[in-house]
C-alpha cells in the first residue's frame, strides 16, 4: 500500500490583519470546551465549587498552561539555547510548549486558587482532569496540521504511513500526532467521562486526578514509541525519549494518588 503524501497545510488563517495560528486556536478551543464541561461537572455530588469559581479559574488555567508549558519547554528540552538567548524565552509564537511543564503550571494554579477560595484542591482538580483530554486532542490535531512532531519510519505495508512535506528524508512515517490524539485525547477522555459518572469515584477525592495522571503517562509513553525524538535531543539512554522520561514520575504520582484515594474513606462514610 502506497504511503499518504501530505500536502503543505497553512499554519493558520487571517481575520483581517490578524493571523490566527491553528496551534493557538487549539489552545483557545480546548480551554473554552473544558470550561463548559467543568461547569457541569462541579455541580455533581459531591459539589466541588460554584459556577463562579469555574469562571474565575479560566484565567488561572490560561496562565498556568502558557507559563508552565513554556517554562517546561525551556528547562526540559533546550535550556542551553534559551539561557544563551534569553530574549527568545517569551517567543511562544515560534513554537515550543511542554505538556509536562503545563501540567505543573496548572497544578500550582489549582492549588493556589483552591486555597485562596477555600475549595478542596483534589476535589476541584478531579473535575478539571476530566476536561483536560479535550485540549490534548485539539493540540495534537494542530501538530498534525502544522506537519510537526513526525513519527518514526513505518514498516513497509503500514496502511497509514505518511510522508511529511517538511521531512528531508521523505520516508513513510507513523502519523504519531494522530496516534497521540487518539490515546491522550479520545481514549483518555472516554475513560475519564466513564469514571466520572459514578458517585463512588467522584466522592473519593483525588481518584479521578490519579486516573488522569497515570492514564496520560501510559498513553504518552506508548505514543512516544511511534514518535521521532526531537532532533536536538535524539534518543536518551536505553532508547528512551524525553517525553517518556518525563512521564515516568507522572505515572508514579498517578498510581500513588489512586492508592491514596482508594485507601482513604470518603468523608460521607467515615
Amino acid at each position: 500500500m502506497s504511503p499518504i503524501i501530505l500536502p503543505v497545510f497553512p499554519r493558520g488563517f487571517h481575520i483581517g490583519p490578524l493571523f490566527i495560528h491553528y496551534y493557538a486556536l487549539a489552545y483557545m478551543l480546548g480551554l473554552l470546551a473544558g470550561w463548559q464541561l467543568m461547569r457541569r461537572l462541579v455541580q455533581r455530588a459531591p459539589v466541588a465549587s460554584t459556577l463562579l469559581h469555574v469562571d474565575d479559574f479560566l484565567t488561572w488555567a490560561v496562565l498556568g498552561v502558557i507559563l508552565g508549558g513554556r517554562t517546561g519547554y525551556v528547562l526540559f528540552y533546550q535550556p542551553g539555547y534559551f539561557f544563551a538567548h534569553p530574549l527568545q524565552i517569551p517567543a511562544v509564537w515560534d513554537g515550543g510548549m511542554s505538556f509536562h511543564g503545563g501540567f505543573l503550571g496548572v497544578s500550582l494554579a489549582i492549588l493556589w486558587f483552591s486555597l485562596k477560595h477555600g475549595l478542596h484542591p483534589l476535589r476541584f482538580a478531579d473535575r478539571i482532569s476530566v476536561a483536560v483530554p479535550i485540549g490534548l486532542f485539539l493540540g495534537r490535531c494542530a501538530n498534525f496540521i502544522n506537519g510537526e512532531l513526525w513519527g518514526r519510519p513505518a514498516p513497509p505495508g503500514f496502511p497509514l504511513a505518511m510522508i511529511y512535506p517538511g521531512d528531508p528524508s521523505q520516508l513513510p512515517r507513523f502519523p504519531s500526532e494522530l496516534i497521540e490524539a487518539s490515546l491522550e485525547g479520545v481514549l483518555l477522555f472516554g475513560v475519564m467521562l466513564f469514571a466520572a459518572r459514578f458517585y463512588a469515584v467522584r466522592v473519593r477525592s483525588g481518584l479521578l486526578t490519579g486516573i488522569f495522571i497515570a492514564g496520560y503517562a501510559i498513553a504518552r509513553i506508548t505514543a512516544e514509541c511511534f514518535r521521532e525524538p526531537d532532533a536536538f535531543l535524539g534518543f536518551l539512554p536505553f532508547g528512551t525519549t524525553m517525553g517518556q522520561v518525563l512521564s515516568v514520575p507522572m505515572l508514579v504520582a498517578g498510581l500513588g494518588l489512586i492508592i491514596y484515594a482508594l485507601r482513604r474513606k470518603p468523608p460521607e462514610v467515615a
